[in-house]
C-alpha cells in the first residue's frame, strides 16, 4: 500500500488513526546497518512495521525484521519513541496515521538475507554511505539517534 509522509506540512492530510509500529537499528559485528528499500515509497529505511494484537512490541520487531529481511535478531534496547503529531503518514485507502514507533537497537542471530514484499532490496549499510541513501526525513532521525550511542532513549 503506497503512503506518503508529511511532516509539519500545512498541506498535510489530518489524522484519523494511532497505530503502533515498531523498528530496529540492526547492526552486524562491522558495524553495519541493516536496511531495506521499501516497495511502498521507494525509500531506504530500517525494517519495521505495526505491532500485532497478541504480540510485545519487542516480538513485533523481531517478527518484522525477520519477515522483511530474513534476518533473526535479539532486541538489545531502545531507541527511542517517536510520536510528533507534526509527523503523519498517509496511505492510499484513506487512513492518515499519526506517528507513533518505538524504535528498538538489535543485534542479528540467524537467518540470511531475502526480500520480501515490502524489501525490495536489503542490505547491510556501512554507516558513513547511509547519507548517501534516499531515506525519509523522520528515518534519517532515528538512524542518527542509534548511531550516536546515547546514554537514554529518545522520547518525543
Amino acid at each position: 500500500m503506497p503512503k506518503t509522509d508529511y511532516y509539519d506540512d500545512p498541506r498535510a492530510p489530518r489524522a484519523n488513526s494511532l497505530v503502533v509500529a515498531v523498528a530496529a537499528i540492526v547492526r552486524n559485528e562491522s558495524g553495519d546497518v541493516l536496511m531495506i528499500e521499501r516497495t511502498d515509497n521507494g525509500l531506504w529505511a530500517v525494517p519495521g512495521g505495526a505491532q500485532d494484537i497478541g504480540e510485545t512490541t519487542r516480538e513485533a520487531a523481531m517478527r518484522e525484521i525477520r519477515e522483511e529481511t530474513g534476518i533473526e535478531v535479539e532486541v538489545t534496547g531502545i531507541v527511542g519513541i517517536y510520536s510528533d503529531p507534526r509527523h503523519v503518514i498517509a496511505y492510499d485507502d484513506g487512513e492518515v496515521r499519526q506517528e507513533f514507533s518505538i524504535v528498538f537497537h538489535a543485534q542479528p542471530t540467524g537467518g540470511e538475507l531475502r526480500t520480501s514484499s515490502e524489501s525490495r532490496r536489503v542490505h547491510w549499510v556501512e554507516p558513513e554511505h547511509i547519507e548517501t541513501l534516499s531515506i525519509d526525513s523522520s528515518m534519517r532521525l532515528r538512524i542518527q539517534h542509534a548511531l550516536e550511542n546515547r546514554a537514554r532513549p529518545y522520547l518525543s
